[in-house]
């Protein structure tokens, strides 16, 4: 059976991935490895003997597709995390990261561990797989090859030992700190509704008009005068229906719909008048409303103002559908491939503007190779530059850095010209799943060899306890100076928490205990920087040791 799978690598990777992809989803009290334990599987079957294992380019390809389609979709979050608050957030996470490799590189000189080791359980401790990948790029390109097996060995057993307290070691920290400062989440949810997040799903409702306040005044008056977040979807006065737009007045006993939050919604409805039982947000004989998907090329990386849909096609769009969240449309929203517009407009004309967005699933399922391949490609081209440092060292981004921060201006730029740089939804997440299975699988085979004896006979435990003193020392740290000191909200703060490690488990997690979305917030705001810092750091530091 071992020959078979020695001489056949492909049925290797994917045995691999069919065993460890389904042992990631068992949950033991509550957590889970995730896509993580794929690795661990490829460690135990790479063990078994030491020409079992996939070749190179498995993982380099692996991780070019993760890190490269992480940066497209977190570009325009990480242009917004540089705003307001954001900045203070991002500097909070830096300044972390920064300390947990000034505690890697004391363990190091403490310990006397090797400097590829000890790089490895930085990024195994900051459970983060792209600085992973940057450190075996410097190895790669530095090391003698025939001693480039022996190297690549030690940075993955590091990782290997030292991530499962990444994530357990931050869920820990997060449960006896909440408890120790009795949180409150459903105030705190409250406190930021006020401040304009957005916490809930959104509903629609039907309002009759009968505040004289709300008379004669245009709704974009209104809107603005009273900071609502909402959208106004049809009007009906008397007998006839029109859709709402800025210009439009209420006049005493007209009936509106309005879509938002419902915290703003009865706000809005105190102003207006009351909540009407009318059925008018049901009533689809005049206007009707329909799911669209976005899959013409043409509109994506479009505000929506820019379209003019009221004027060239009596439409309304009230909200979008983007993965799994609705959010409110309004005049500065920007069009993706694969969004889902709900819009609103005559019976006749819902074929022809099914035919203007495109409305094809097909369509959003597709990847533009010429544009993909040509991004990648540049990003790939750029992680093998090398960049002068101070001190004379040089630091290369690899093919780790590289795609992702190309992948970062790309996605922040949506478009260029007639090349849509960005990918829709479904196939983002698809590509980056697959290539984050071929980089754990690629590694951990290449490295299972080496594993169990490193473990057992050169300090594995003395490395699995120093990973676990990181782990936690990073996380308490990140918690104590962002809720006592910054006072930023422990809702969001857990989620920056995920974000800083870069985990989708302890975001889980977090979003368990505070019952809302804010900590995806805090994690998308914080996340690409974080990505980035690991990669540097991990790559600055094992050229410091290795000096």
């Amino acid at each position: 059976m071992l020959k078979i799978l020695i001489d056949n690598p492909l049925l290797l990777l994917f045995l691999v991935a069919a065993i460890g992809y389904p042992l990631g989803r068992i949950k033991i009290r509550g957590s889970s490895l995730g896509v993580a334990s794929v690795l661990f599987t490829g460690l135990a079957v790479g063990s078994l003997h030491p020409e079992l294992k996939l070749p190179e380019i498995i993982y380099i390809l692996g991780v070019a597709l993760f890190v490269y389609t992480v940066g497209l979709a977190n570009g325009p979050a990480f242009l917004a995390s540089l705003r307001r608050q954001g900045l203070r957030d991002n500097l909070l996470v830096v300044g972390i990261l920064i300390f947990a490799a000034g505690l890697t590189l004391a363990a190091q000189k403490l310990f006397q561990l090797r400097p590829a080791l000890a790089s490895g359980m930085f990024a195994g401790s900051l459970t983060n797989t792209p600085a992973l990948a940057a450190i075996l790029d410097i190895i790669k390109h530095t090391v003698p090859r025939e001693m480039l097996n022996r190297f690549l060995v030690d940075p993955v057993v590091g990782y290997s030992i030292t991530y499962p307290m990444g994530v357990i070691g931050s869920i820990l920290s997060i449960s006896f700190l909440q408890r120790l400062w009795k949180v409150d989440y459903a105030a705190e949810a409250k406190q930021l509704r006020n401040l304009g997040v957005a916490t809930e799903p959104l509903r629609n409702i039907t309002i009759r008009v009968t505040s004289a306040a709300a008379l004669g005044v245009s709704i974009e008056e209104l809107r603005r005068r009273n900071g609502w977040d909402i959208i106004f979807g049809r009007i009906r006065h008397d007998d006839s229906v029109s859709l709402a737009d800025s210009n439009s007045h209420f006049d005493f006993g007209d009936l509106v719909t309005a879509v938002g939050i419902r915290e703003e919604l009865e706000r809005v409805t105190r102003f207006l008048g009351e909540k009407s039982e009318s059925e008018l947000d049901l009533d689809r004989r005049e206007f009707d409303y329909r799911r669209i998907f976005v899959s013409n090329p043409k509109l994506v990386g479009r505000r929506l103002r820019d379209l003019r849909l009221k004027e060239n096609h009596g439409a309304l769009i009230t909200r979008i559908r983007r993965g799994d969240n609705d959010v409110l449309a309004n005049g500065d929203t920007v069009l993706e491939l694969g969004d889902r517009v709900r819009v609103i407009t005559d019976r006749e004309r819902i074929d022809s503007l099914s035919a203007f967005f495109g409305d094809s699933y097909r369509a959003v399922s597709e990847v533009d190779i010429l544009t993909f391949s040509l991004g990648l490609a540049l990003g790939l081209f750029l992680g093998t530059l090398l960049i002068p440092l101070p001190g004379g060292s040089e630091l290369r981004l690899g093919f780790a850095g590289g795609p992702l921060l190309v992948a970062l201006v790309l996605g922040t730029l949506g478009r260029t010209g007639p090349l849509v740089w960005t990918l829709p939804y479904g196939a983002n997440l698809t590509l980056r799943q697959i290539g984050l299975i071929l980089f754990l699988a690629g590694v951990g085979t290449r490295a299972g060899y080496g594993f169990i004896t490193t473990f057992t006979q050169e300090g594995g435990l003395l490395l699995f306890g120093t990973g676990i003193f990181i782990s936690c020392t990073v996380a308490v740290s990140m918690l104590w100076i962002g809720y006592r000191l910054l006072k930023i909200p422990m809702s969001l703060l857990i989620g920056m928490l995920a974000g800083l490690q870069t985990q989708s488990a302890v975001l889980a997690y977090a979003l368990e205990q505070s019952r809302n979305e804010l900590p995806t917030v805090g994690y998308a705001s914080v996340y690409p920087v974080a990505t980035i810092t690991k990669i540097l750091l991990a790559q600055l530091l094992l050229t410091m040791l290795m000096r």
